[in-house]
């Protein structure tokens, strides 16, 4: 490939506390190779921005801002989307390959999980047909933690994950001072996890008590509780303890009430009239009158559990750095068509490398959380899961900087390059 090509990076998908210091860590390793790279592009809002060909110039940015993504959470910076590359939107690829064309496009990173990893697959081998000299690598990102294969023989974990566990071992933990205190009104607490259809989110909450002193309920769907299930074992913790800490999936199947799903086709956990799996949890509790002491009562934690910087991993934000810089590496050494990684070495003490994956195995992968890790109840996780876990959520705090008192984040102007192809209006939103 020839010198000084541009490169482009874009997000996709939901985001993470961690998810722009992968940007820097693109951003910072591309300028440590100018005489091979030349010019740095963001996608605006992914794939969406490369397709109306809204590119904004990463090179144009003040170095404080590049140097504020370390702690900038979510997406705002460059945007994200849920835009799905299916095979039947034929124009859509045409239009990619035109874009990357009119830019001189030569390096392409995405950022993303399950979903983006097959965007980024589909657009490699597109440009191998086209004979386009593009090399496409992946930087992994979700805070499902369910990009992978079942033996963890390869992405160990993913960026993200280590944050969103961080947020449930301490959010756990001051829920079970609220449960202590307000036991004899309200003995059960329902609490909801995001995730999809997997429950390593839901599972960190253990790392909140590893000593096993909370009565503490984790329903992960790869356990199929149902409704009633989770009412007999509910009931069954209140009469040997006044109170129970119940933790449920966003993504958990209910049958009827889980039949909402996103723009990528997953079950988002609610169903049409808007009630959320806590909920549904909480009234099916209430209507079994389980306690004579009161109701249960219900918390769906927000967005806060993927974009609040100051419960991030200070683990997770360095490692979401590091294997966006390995990506780059990959991308020099190994050329087009893979997903960088994050690994463990063998041992008692944490240690982690970066190793790379191609993105035909990884694309559209989906990892549960081991039946090996799951105890004999069904609803917790074994002791070889905090093993895992632990490590991942770090043992300091993050520094935010702040400036007038309030936290100061990356603000990247909106500084778009010169537009040199037709309008284009995507395929997904046609009528």
């Amino acid at each position: 490939m020839e010198k000084n090509i541009n490169v482009l990076v874009a997000q996709s998908g939901g985001p993470t506390p961690v998810i722009n210091n992968s940007l820097r860590g693109v951003i910072e390793t591309c300028r440590d190779y100018p005489s091979t790279f030349g010019k740095i592009y963001a996608g605006w809002h992914g794939i969406e921005g490369v397709l109306q060909e809204e590119l904004i110039e990463i090179s144009a940015q003040p170095q404080k801002e590049i140097d504020l993504l370390a702690t900038t959470p979510a997406a705002g910076a460059i945007g994200t989307c849920r835009y799905k590359l299916s095979d039947d939107r034929a124009e859509d690829f045409e239009r990619i390959i035109e874009v990357l064309k009119a830019h001189n496009i030569g390096y392409f990173f995405y950022i993303g999980g399950n979903d983006s990893m097959d965007t980024a697959h589909k657009v490699s081998d597109l440009a191998k047909e086209r004979q386009l000299d593009l090399t496409v690598v992946g930087i992994p990102k979700t805070v499902d933690n369910d990009l992978g294969n079942q033996e963890f023989t390869y992405c160990d974990h993913t960026p993200g994950y280590g944050s969103i566990a961080r947020y449930w071992a301490y959010l756990i933990q001051n829920a079970n001072q609220e449960s202590l205190g307000c036991c004899t009104h309200n003995p059960v607490i329902v609490l909801e996890a995001m995730g999809r259809g997997t429950g390593f989110i839901p599972a960190a909450a253990r790392l909140g008590d590893p000593n096993r002193e909370m009565p503490l309920h984790l329903y992960l769907p790869e356990s199929k509780f149902t409704l009633e299930e989770i009412a007999d074992t509910v009931s069954d913790e209140l009469k040997q303890s006044p109170r129970c800490i119940v933790v449920v999936n966003r993504g958990q199947d209910f049958g009827a009430f889980s039949e909402k799903r996103d723009a990528f086709g997953h079950t988002d956990g609610e169903d049409p009239y808007g009630r959320t799996n806590s909920t549904i949890v909480t009234h099916y509790l209430n209507s079994k009158k389980l306690s004579k002491y009161g109701p249960a009562w219900c918390n769906v934690s927000g967005l806060e559990q993927r974009m609040v910087s100051v419960l991030a991993s200070n683990v997770d934000l360095e490692e979401a750095f590091l294997v966006a810089r390995h990506a780059v590496e990959v991308a020099l050494k190994d050329g087009t068509g893979w997903m960088s990684t994050i690994e463990r070495k063998p041992g008692d003490t944490y240690q982690a490398y970066y190793d790379k994956v191609s993105l035909p195995v990884v694309a559209n992968s989906v990892r549960e959380v081991p039946h090996e890790w799951i105890t004999e109840s069904r609803y917790d996780v074994t002791d070889d899961f905090v093993k895992y876990a632990k490590p991942l959520i770090g043992d300091d705090w993050v520094n935010v900087p702040l400036e007038g008192g309030i936290q100061r984040f990356a603000r990247f102007k909106k500084l778009f390059a010169e537009k040199r192809c037709k309008e284009y209006v995507p395929m997904m939103y046609r009528p």
